[in-house]
């Protein structure tokens, strides 16, 4: 980890939660503010990974709950489009229509999807296991596991190591793509969003653990392995919040979770 990243490592820890308590809407300076959000817990080791546990759902509403409490708005909502995305979005905006508040009609952006971790971890571990005697351990884990903690301490291995990997270019395939291309398009998406909130404005993005990661990397200039770690670190549900007005783009929250006070509340898959 470079210089720049061990500092911001060092000043925004694990969670953020708030700028002075406050939550997002609170404008500094008549700066705009882009409120980045990862999906609820989803299905992780279920046959369709992409749809929120029954957990995902409930922290997507007590985030809708908690912003209404205090007195949140966003006058642009974006989501990309994977169904754990767009539901977590629904599911706040179904609090706020509840509770007579106004929610902008989400707008999908392709640009906002997770990296490519299924293909990733489907192409490069076979061949990371050729090589590498852990991550052939670990595949062998993963198969011959019968209990669900065990399988997910293998596969949350496998993942975090070949997508390592994988970003180094130690493993490549064009149909996969790169991790710069992946942070590429986010940071795309960033700008899509700046580009749609007027001034002193406050847009809302809901994502995944990547693009979270690739949005502060955007604003700080982490290297892309510190980028990586800090997609482990992003909590479902979690939001982070920019501030920007110009030229100037500016992290100021990171995986803030004020509406999840319980420790069962708290995931990462």
């Amino acid at each position: 980890m470079d210089g720049r990243s061990e500092a911001l490592s060092g000043s925004i820890g694990m969670e953020s939660r708030g700028r002075n308590g406050n939550d997002p809407g609170a404008h500094v300076d008549g700066m705009a503010i882009l409120t980045v959000v990862r999906h609820g817990q989803a299905s992780f080791l279920a046959d369709n990974y992409d749809q929120l546990s029954e957990l995902g759902r409930r922290q997507a509403r007590l985030l809708g709950e908690h912003w209404v409490r205090a007195g949140v708005s966003f006058g642009q909502v974006f989501t990309g489009p994977r169904e754990r995305q767009k539901d977590t979005a629904a599911i706040v905006g179904e609090v706020f229509r509840a509770a007579g508040r106004g929610w902008p009609e989400a707008v999908v952006l392709e640009e906002l999807d997770e990296y490519p971790a299924e293909p990733v971890v489907r192409t490069f571990t076979p061949r990371l296991a050729m090589k590498h005697a852990h991550i052939r351990a670990w595949a062998e884990e993963f198969e011959r596991s019968e209990d669900v903690a065990g399988k997910k301490k293998a596969l949350d291995r496998i993942i975090q190591e070949v997508t390592a990997r994988w970003l180094e270019g130690e493993v490549e395939d064009a149909a996969v793509g790169t991790w710069g291309e992946f942070t590429a398009r986010v940071h795309k998406a960033i700008g899509q969003a700046r580009a749609a909130t007027p001034k002193g404005g406050a847009t809302a993005v809901f994502t995944s653990g990547g693009p979270t990661a690739a949005a502060v990397q955007y604003a700080t200039g982490l290297s892309p392995r510190a980028t990586l770690d800090l997609t482990w670190m992003t909590r479902n549900a979690a939001y982070s919040e920019f501030l920007f007005d110009g030229e100037r783009f500016h992290l100021s929250v990171f995986n803030a979770t004020p509406h999840l006070g319980e420790a069962e509340l708290l995931t990462y898959r």
